[in-house]
């Protein structure tokens, strides 16, 4: 999964440069003077999903069928699975989805985003796996969460360029895409502070023993918890 991560992640940025580079003409001759970063954030009105970068956002679609499927046989090996791992891969593959069918705006650096951070977790676990020594934080969580934060300033600026540029290409989407990327980030919240709070309940409780069985546990649902 690190090695698709990472694919996707070069893929869709040198792809992303080269558009960039090509078409930065048409930019600065239009009444807008659209910049590169705005156009990372803003399709124009009318942008179809054609070419180099919608390439690779469609095999950014097909690898939430690859993620998917690794749920699926997770939950075959261990018989369980959380609400909030169901919830998550059936919404990605959503959003992906109507990234491709609306041309979505923001699409180009969520891709990036996402594909950097998924590469990173899966190579850390791939460290920790074979004996080296892993981070004294809940790092797969803690990078989420940053993923999740450079989510919401970015929907911030699609908004925002929404209302000066006069529209921003596949924004119905968008909005939809802002409420599940909201309800993911509640989850994790609140995932956090249950974990905090729990914490601190043991240690108020003077039970060493109990403690370490709680860092313990969370320790090995933080390892095994699926991004």
């Amino acid at each position: 999964m690190a090695l698709i991560s990472a694919t996707i992640f070069a893929g869709i940025l040198l792809s992303t440069a080269a558009e960039i580079r090509d078409t930065r003409w048409l930019w600065r001759r239009s009444r807008s003077r659209t910049t590169p970063f705005q156009w990372l954030l803003c399709f124009p009105l009318g942008t179809r999903p054609s070419g180099r970068v919608f390439f690779w956002s469609y095999v950014y679609y097909l690898s939430r069928f690859l993620h998917a499927l690794r749920t699926f046989v997770t939950v075959l090996r261990y018989r369980k699975l959380s609400v909030f791992k169901l919830f998550n891969h059936s919404i990605l593959i959503l959003m992906s989805f109507l990234w491709l069918e609306f041309s979505q705006s923001f699409q180009v650096l969520a891709i990036i985003l996402t594909t950097l951070v998924y590469s990173i977790v899966y190579g850390y676990r791939f460290w920790t796996a074979i004996g080296l020594p892993s981070a004294c934080f809940p790092f797969v969580v803690s990078c989420q969460l940053v993923l999740l934060g450079c989510n919401l300033v970015c929907h911030v600026g699609v908004l925002l360029l929404h209302y000066i540029k006069g529209g921003c290409n596949g924004i119905g989407a968008w909005g939809f895409n802002s409420v599940l990327n909201g309800a993911i980030l509640f989850f994790f919240l609140n995932f956090y502070v249950r974990m905090y709070l729990e914490k601190r309940t043991a240690g108020a409780g003077g039970a060493a023993g109990d403690d370490r069985r709680f860092v313990a546990e969370k320790s090995e649902l933080l390892k095994d918890k699926d991004i």
